[in-house]
Order: C-alpha cells, then sequence, then structure tokens
C-alpha cells in the first residue's frame, strides 16, 4: 500500500504556482467528521400517499350521522310508525253497499272487533322501543298457563285469546291507549284509510295451473294424461342442462302473511262492534286481521 500524501502548507512553494487541485484542497475548509450512514435501497414513488375517503364528507348537515344507539334508530323510522295503536278483527263476511248518489256498487269486508283490550306497555328504557300490547276475544283461566294469569292480573284483564304488539312512534302514542282501556269499534271513523294484515287461506301443495295460473296442455290433439301438467321445465343442452332458480313449478300456495293498504272505513257500528271496509278481502273466515289501524 502507497503512503498516503501529507500536505504541509509551510513547504509549498506559493499558490500560483501550485496546480489547480492543490490550490482547491487548499482553499476548502475541513468538513466536520460524520457517523457512517448505512445505504437502503427501496422504490420511490412519484405519487403522494393517498388519505382513506371520508364517505360522510358530503354528508348534508342537515341530517345527524347514523348511530347505533336504539332511540336513534328509533326516530329515524318514525316516520314509518304507528302515531297510534291498532286493533284486532275478525273477518265475519263480505256485502256490497250501493252509493245514493251514481248507483255505484262497491264491495265490502265486514269486521268484527271482540273485546279488544290494551294489556301492556313496552317502553324504550326497558325494551328498546315503544309498543302497544293488544287482546282480542277471550279464554278460560284454566287454558292459560301461570305466568300468563300473572301477566292478565298485573294488567286488570280477562284472559286474551291473542295477542298482538302495535310498535307505536313515541311515548305519546301510550298515553292514548293506557294499560286496561278497550278498544270499541269507534277506534275507527267514517272515511278514515286503514291497512288490514293477516295470513291468506292456506292451499296445501298446488299444481302449476292452480298456483301460477298456467294454461295447461290441449284437451285433445294427441295429448294423453298430461293435459294439467306444466309442461318443460327447461332445455337440454342450450341452457346448460339445469333448471333456472325461480322456475314457476307445482308446490305450497298461500298461507303467507298478506297487507291490503288503503281500506276506506266506510260504516262503523259500535254497538255490534262492526267494522266495514272496502275492497275483496283476501281472508277467510275466523282469521284474525293482524293490523287495523
Amino acid at each position: 500500500m502507497p503512503p498516503s500524501l501529507l500536505i504541509l502548507s509551510s513547504h509549498l512553494p506559493p499558490s500560483f504556482l501550485l496546480p489547480r487541485l492543490h490550490r482547491l484542497l487548499l482553499n476548502t475548509p475541513p468538513k466536520p467528521l460524520l457517523p457512517p450512514t448505512q445505504q437502503t435501497r427501496s422504490i420511490r414513488s412519484i405519487d403522494p400517499p393517498r388519505r382513506p375517503r371520508n364517505r360522510f364528507i358530503n354528508h348534508p348537515t342537515s341530517h345527524p350521522l347514523p348511530t347505533s344507539h336504539p332511540r336513534e334508530a328509533l326516530k329515524r323510522k318514525a316516520f314509518t310508525l304507528l302515531p297510534r295503536t291498532g286493533a284486532l278483527a275478525i273477518k265475519k263476511g263480505m256485502s256490497a253497499i250501493f252509493a245514493p248518489e251514481t248507483g255505484k256498487r262497491t264491495a265490502v269486508t265486514i269486521l268484527q272487533l271482540d273485546r279488544n283490550q290494551v294489556v301492556a306497555h313496552k317502553t324504550l328504557r326497558r325494551e328498546g322501543y315503544y309498543a302497544v300490547q293488544v287482546g282480542h276475544g277471550v279464554r278460560l283461566a284454566s287454558n292459560v298457563s301461570r305466568p300468563m294469569q300473572g301477566h292478565y292480573a298485573r294488567a286488570g284483564t280477562s284472559p286474551k285469546r291473542d295477542l298482538v304488539e302495535f310498535q307505536v312512534r313515541d311515548s305519546d302514542a301510550l298515553g292514548k291507549s293506557p294499560v286496561g282501556q278497550l278498544l270499541p269499534a269507534s277506534w275507527f271513523r267514517v272515511g278514515q284509510w286503514v291497512d288490514a294484515r293477516a295470513n291468506c287461506k292456506g292451499m296445501g301443495f298446488e299444481g302449476g295451473m292452480k298456483r301460477h295460473g298456467m294454461h295447461g296442455q290441449p284437451a285433445s290433439h294427441g295429448v294423453s294424461l298430461t293435459h294439467r301438467a306444466m309442461g318443460s321445465a327447461g332445455q337440454s343442452q342450450g341452457g346448460g342442462s339445469r333448471v333456472y332458480p325461480g322456475k314457476r313449478m307445482p308446490g305450497r300456495m298461500g298461507g303467507q302473511r298478506v297487507t291490503v293498504q288503503n281500506l276506506k272505513v266506510v260504516r262503523v257500528d259500535e254497538g255490534a262492534g262492526l267494522v266495514v271496509v272496502t275492497g275483496e278481502s283476501f281472508l277467510v273466515f275466523r282469521c284474525l286481521e293482524g293490523k287495523v289501524y
């Protein structure tokens, strides 16, 4: 290894006689000693880092941000809840009325309210929502369990045949129907619009003609024993050799809950407990109207 070059300024000739490199070395101040650095190799991105997008950045300030509290959830769906409780009724039959001015015939459904009574209240503090529990009909005490007997005794009512909850908007709706109050037919007014909800008539297992209104096969011209059959269930090779989801086939018909909206109250008989509403009802006899409000 060659010896290192040691430059002493006292033994050097004048600066104008020195080469340019030596002049630069003499005029440059000494650099401070820095700690050794470790070189790291990485891919440097030319794009600035992206911040996570806030989905509420363009949210209008007039609407509060959604929260998970039951009280806030109740406020968001307040416009869909009832301002007061509904009632339970039984379909007694159908009839028709004629308008005195025009003579137009309108089919009506006759509903009977049988000893509707408020049994209990559900509050936001205890259950997380507001609701009114309404009982309908009557039942022998010997056919009621002891816990339910205590439930009726606490409310001061007789045992009921059916119990249904009507979820209401706020605590003011609970004050309109205190516990123990009877809900007669006068709870509804003539000209009021109501909704009826109940289970429709169960038909059991039915074929495609009755369940879906299919026309069936021809009555003659080579058809043998397949007059009421549904026909083809799909393609062979062109459709993938399978049956498409949602294919209309024979199966169980009826028995599900159905709601009929915007029924107009045309007559109220408080003495007999009858409420007459317009429309051809889908309900069977002795079937409860789940919601009439």
